[in-house]
């Protein structure tokens, strides 16, 4: 591994490996790619780079993301995977504002230390964590987070700390605009041993 020195010249080679990672990188990301520390906190006074969270960059000739906290989460916790209401609104079937990265994380996972965003952590376990998993590019960087008939199915397994008319929108929603079929959601709704409660939802709006 090659660590550039400080100058004009190892800047820019610090920006060519950054454009080449997708132009957003933790500092673990950098150094392993060959940029020396000094040379990152260079770019980061010479605003060539912008701190997103502690620990995670992004190129300042890049237009602004246009969702910092997932990828911040993504970069800085990426076992975790997106879900309940921040999944709602990246899929659009809800009126709710997140006002917290929702994020499902392994029982045995640590709890994540981040600055920023602010974070609401579930733990899942088995299929409930595996099933409906998904991968969406945001902003050159890869997200996980769990489709629309999953993510309605933890909605009603999460009612009573999500509301439960926030579960029946994002149904509702669901169905309407065609983003999976009723067999797709009773199929995640015995993931997440919810069917009997979701179910008879389901039926009068089928």
């Amino acid at each position: 591994m090659h660590a550039f020195l400080s100058g004009v010249g190892g800047h820019d080679q610090a920006v060519a490996i950054f454009r080449r990672g997708g132009g957003t990188l933790r500092t673990s990301e950098a150094v392993a790619r060959g940029i020396h520390p000094r040379t990152l906190y260079q770019l980061r006074d010479a605003a060539r780079v912008v701190e997103l969270s502690r620990g995670v960059y992004r190129l300042a000739e890049l237009p602004a993301p246009s969702q910092p906290d997932l990828v911040t989460v993504a970069l800085r916790v990426p076992q975790a995977v997106v879900c309940l209401i921040s999944a709602l609104a990246l899929h659009e079937l809800t009126t709710e504002i997140p006002h917290e990265v929702y994020l499902a994380l392994p029982r045995t996972a640590r709890h994540p230390r981040l600055d920023t965003p602010p974070l609401r952590v579930f733990r899942f376990s088995g299929a409930a964590f595996t099933e409906g998993l998904e991968t969406r590019a945001i902003d050159r960087v890869s997200v996980r987070v769990y489709g629309p008939a999953k993510t309605v199915a933890d909605c009603f397994k999460c009612r009573h700390k999500v509301g439960l008319d926030v579960a029946l929108e994002a149904l509702k929603q669901c169905l309407a605009r065609g983003r999976a079929r009723p067999a797709e959601l009773l199929r995640a709704a015995r993931v997440c041993r919810v069917e009997r409660v979701m179910r008879p939802y389901l039926e009068a709006l089928a």
